[in-house]
């Protein structure tokens, strides 16, 4: 369920509503009365939910789901268990995004003080001129919030911290002793489209920013919030300028990221881990506790435990150092013969 201090639910509303809004057809005719409260996806499915199947290899996740209804495929409905009804559609996931935008909402900054009332500053926090801080928003001792930044309603600072000038931070919770330098985004949509009924169409993104205690996050860096899940950036981990966090990424302690590195969505980095300048990695890998990714490293599959890896695609550092001082005696020999 998304995070009411973050977003606003805007249920319920009937099968019938959503098979209208989506074109998906109902499979059982008496259900269109059922009410939903929120959708999930099938590994947080509850019983006023609705989800979505677009992919049989995770028809498993069905059997525990508990959701009212889900969309699926003609060919996929009858995966569905006893009690969960069927909208069937030939797009589960962009009938499920436009479920999501019926169901819940960002929450604003409402017109107002800059600093809303019912925001919690304890003793010692500093507000420097232009700063917003949105309804709910709770900042704790000793933390300072530059100029022009927009702290978001919902969010939660710990103490001793400091917010640089036109910092933005919504739907995130951050520990005790982060610095966030100045210009970084913290907690927007990350990026996630599908198909609908009439082109591509945005899927809301329904997930918070968890930044643990003593994080550093350099100037113009941007940290999606997850799309179903968290996005976590674990304790003391150190991210330098311009550095793109994608959603659903989980990034262990103690870790060290370069300038202009991109990290995709759902990627997992263990404690420790050393990242050079323009690392780029693809969605879903996996990069173990203590890896090193040499500068402009292209990663395509998952980094072990403790290896050193570079070169695009990237693979183990001796095999890439091997492969370029192979190739340059190539070069080298076809120039002299062509002498």
């Amino acid at each position: 369920m998304p995070d009411p201090r973050f977003f606003e639910g805007l249920g319920p509303v009937t099968l019938g509503e959503l098979a209208r809004l989506t074109g998906a057809e109902l499979s059982q005719a008496g259900a269109a009365r059922r009410p939903v409260r929120a959708v999930a996806i099938l590994s947080q499915a509850g019983a006023d939910t609705v989800t979505f199947l677009s992919d049989r290899k995770h028809a498993e996740a069905l059997t525990a789901a508990k959701a009212v209804a889900c969309f699926v495929t003609s060919k996929d409905a009858g995966l569905l268990p006893g009690g969960c009804v069927a909208l069937i559609t030939r797009t589960p996931q962009g009938a499920y995004a436009i479920a999501a935008q019926r169901l819940h909402r960002p929450r604003m900054i409402a017109p107002g003080p800059a600093v809303a009332p019912d925001a919690e500053l304890e003793d010692g926090v500093v507000v420097a001129p232009g700063a917003v801080i949105g309804a709910g928003a709770r900042i704790g001792r000793g933390t300072v919030i530059g100029a022009n930044a927009v702290i978001g309603a919902g969010v939660a600072i710990g103490r001793d911290g400091s917010v640089g000038a036109g910092v933005s931070i919504a739907c995130a919770l951050v520990g005790d002793r982060v610095k966030i330098l100045a210009g970084a985004v913290i907690g927007e949509a990350g990026f996630g489209a599908t198909v609908g009924p009439h082109g591509l169409i945005d899927i809301p993104q329904l997930g918070r920013v968890i930044l643990q205690d003593g994080v550093t996050v350099g100037a113009n860096t941007c940290i999606d919030r997850g799309a179903f899940d968290d996005t976590v950036i674990g304790e003391n981990t150190k991210i330098d300028n311009m550095v793109q966090i994608a959603h659903n990424v989980r990034i262990g302690r103690n870790c060290a990221i370069a300038a202009h590195t991109g990290i995709s969505g759902s990627v997992t980095i263990g404690d420790g881990a050393q990242f050079g300048g323009k690392v780029g990695i693809a969605d879903h890998i996996t990069i173990g506790d203590g890896a090193r990714l040499g500068a402009a490293a292209g990663v395509m599959k998952d980094v072990p435990a403790g290896e050193t890896w570079g070169g695009f695609p990237a693979q183990p550092i001796r095999s890439w150092l091997r492969e370029n001082i192979w190739l340059s005696r190539m070069a080298s020999r076809k120039e002299r013969a062509g002498e």
